[in-house]
């Protein structure tokens, strides 16, 4: 592993060992996945209990009730498998059921933006295909952490804090969990969520009731959940009416048939070569093959003479980010319901047609290409608002606007202070959390868990748990790639990543952050295979993403030009972003990415590093 030996101060060490390494957004989990690891359990096994204990201690991040992309490889075959953790739209979820509504897209908030769970699915499937461990074993950390509490993060108080009228006015089951004795709960208080315990105490026993067999005990808890008590209390949950995002109350659509019809599918990876290495990522029902782009569009530069953080590497970045994700939006759908054009997307011939359009100043095109020839085509609302923007700036400085209403972002512009939890219209954002894990026998697994945000839906009967609101990164303009439509998966931004050496398995990585994940580890990437940073280096380097793109939640912003740096890359770099055309939002010292990663070095010695940033993110392992 390059870099390993460097003698750069970082802010934590980065863990080497031999036994094994888990790496999580939050400390409880990290070590939770780690005492797997010690009692005998595999990567999977590890990965699995980690992510369910982040279900129950960042409640505003993630929940049971959410999403889970999952990339992972077993060792030693050296074949990577994505599992796609994330739920289709209902069968219900037509653009006519909006129309009936009066709506034009899908509220960021409530019942109507809900998708099947897939979350719990998605576990279960890890666990039998790939793990060792029964139900009972993984999920006891997070039913001791439940049941009996953890300390309640600052930024859940806060979050809290800010919803807490509308769940005393409007959600009076989220109002039970999470406003105890109806006050917001202090930060770092301990915390307990009794009904999440309970429902996982029943799958738990649901499960053993199913005999000694392990398999069948795996499959009667899936069953359970989307067939069973589970299934029941979603839909008669759903069938009443909550106020939403609109300001109106409406019924959700997602029925007990939806949930019964749903599996979980394993699938091949998306991959790229780059540096050295095979770059693997979901498919384009995700957005993580955007990546991938970018990384096509730095490969025909010269990188090694570029000098890291450097106004020129910044701006070539940014300028191909800006490509690629309009390419995202374009093109990016359900590959079951559209015709995504993947090979030609990743293609070297496209990439270099691509990168002819990066020239020495800031664009403020929203620019996607024509794969195969064809024309692209975005929204017709994106084509509106970015010209209602352009006329607004005069195309002199950046001009952020709002396509659609109001609702449930993951990234908040650093404008509005130092809390990531607040946008600037004061809307409560959520976000996601992320885990890797390697062991020693060179298993590794990277999971970007997210959704079913306490603060996005109503508390579900007594289940202690959220829905996910992924249906509105859906458009309901039809024709498009991410079109509204039954059985259709959104075009997530869950992006979790894995990088392999000659065919096997090195680095699991990611971090949470909605349309930035793939800008934020695509930095991390360029300084850990190109730069010959360590891991933990990597990640601490200073950081900076663009916003000049359709934002994949509702409100739908677009910021032209739009770039956010971290102060740390210096005075000299910001200014020469600044003269290059940027619109330029600088942003304090350590605030943007959560990046957390773990890795086998080719001397089969481990490695795991986490962000400081946020203060809750830790690497464990020995």
């Amino acid at each position: 592993m390059p870099g390993v030996t460097s003698p750069a101060f970082t802010t934590r060490p980065e863990i080497v060992g031999t036994h094994g390494m888990v790496a999580s957004t939050h400390w409880l989990a990290s070590q939770s996945g780690m005492a797997v690891l010690e009692q005998g359990g595999n990567a999977f096994d590890a990965a699995v209990t980690t992510g369910m204990v982040l279900h129950v201690v960042e409640p505003h991040l993630n929940g049971l009730g959410g999403d889970v992309p999952v990339i992972g490889c077993l060792a030693p075959s050296g074949e990577p498998f994505v599992l796609a953790g994330q739920g289709p739209a209902p069968a219900a979820a037509t653009a006519q059921a909006f129309a009936d509504l009066g709506l034009d897209h899908v509220p960021g908030t409530g019942l109507l933006a809900a998708v099947v769970p897939g979350a719990f699915g998605t576990w279960m499937d890890l666990l039998a295909r790939y793990g060792t461990w029964r139900v009972a074993d993984v999920l006891a950390p997070a039913i001791g952490y439940a049941r009996h509490g953890y300390p309640l993060l600052a930024q859940a108080s806060a979050t809290i804090a800010r919803v807490a009228d509308m769940f005393s006015e409007h959600w009076p089951t989220s109002a039970e969990v999470y406003l105890p004795g109806g006050r917001v709960p202090a930060p770092m208080s301990r915390f307990s969520n009794p009904d999440l315990a309970r429902t996982l105490e029943r799958l738990v026993h649901e499960a053993e009731a199913a005999g000694p067999d392990r398999d069948a005990q795996i499959e009667a808890a899936r069953s359970a959940f989307y067939e069973g008590f589970v299934a029941d209390a979603i839909a008669a949950s759903s069938s009443r009416s909550v106020v939403d995002s609109t300001g109106r109350a409406h019924r959700g659509l997602l029925s007990r048939a939806d949930l019964a019809g749903w599996r979980v599918r394993e699938e091949r990876p998306a991959t790229l070569d780059f540096a050295g290495r095979t770059i693997a990522k979901t498919g384009p029902w995700g957005q993580g093959p955007v990546l991938l782009q970018q990384l096509a569009l730095l490969d025909g530069t010269d990188l090694a003479d570029t000098r890291p953080g450097s106004a020129e590497l910044v701006h070539a970045v940014v300028e191909g980010a800006k490509l690629a994700f309009a390419d995202r939006d374009a093109w990016y759908g359900d590959p079951d319901h559209t015709d995504v054009p993947i090979d030609a997307l990743l293609s070297p011939g496209y990439a270099a047609r691509r990168r002819e359009l990066i020239d020495a100043d800031a664009s403020d095109e929203l620019r996607p290409g024509s794969p195969d020839g064809v024309e692209p085509r975005l929204p017709a609302r994106v084509h509106a608002e970015v010209e209602r923007a352009r006329r607004a700036s005069g195309s002199t400085s950046g001009s952020r606007h709002a396509v659609a209403g109001a609702g449930e972002p993951t990234f908040a512009p650093s404008d509005t202070g130092t809390d990531p939890a607040v946008g600037r219209d004061g809307t409560v954002r959520g976000d996601t959390c992320h885990l890797d894990v390697v062991d020693r026998h060179g298993n590794v697994v990277s999971v970007t868990p997210s959704g079913g945000w306490l603060q996005s839906s109503p508390v579900i009967g007594s289940l202690g748990f959220q829905l996910p609101t992924r249906a509105q990164m859906f458009w309901v303009e039809q024709g498009l790639p991410g079109s509204l439509g039954p059985g259709r998966r959104p075009r997530t931004t869950l992006s979790p990543t894995l990088v392999l050496r000659d065919g096997a398995p090195e680095i699991a990585c990611g971090t949470p952050g909605g349309d930035q994940q793939d800008q934020w580890q695509l930095p991390f990437l360029l300084n850990h295979l190109v730069f010959g940073m360590g891991l933990q280096e990597a990640i601490d380097a200073p950081t900076w993403h663009t916003t000049h793109l359709v934002s994949s939640f509702d409100p739908r912003e677009i910021e032209l030009r739009g770039l956010h740096a971290e102060e740390r890359l210096g005075r000299d770099v910001l200014d020469d972003l600044r003269r290059r055309g940027h619109a330029l939002t600088v942003t304090g010292p350590w605030s943007l990415g959560r990046l957390t990663a773990a890795a086998r070095g080719a001397d089969g010695m481990l490695h795991a590093a986490a962000t400081p940033r946020g203060m809750q993110a830790y690497a464990v392992g020995r």
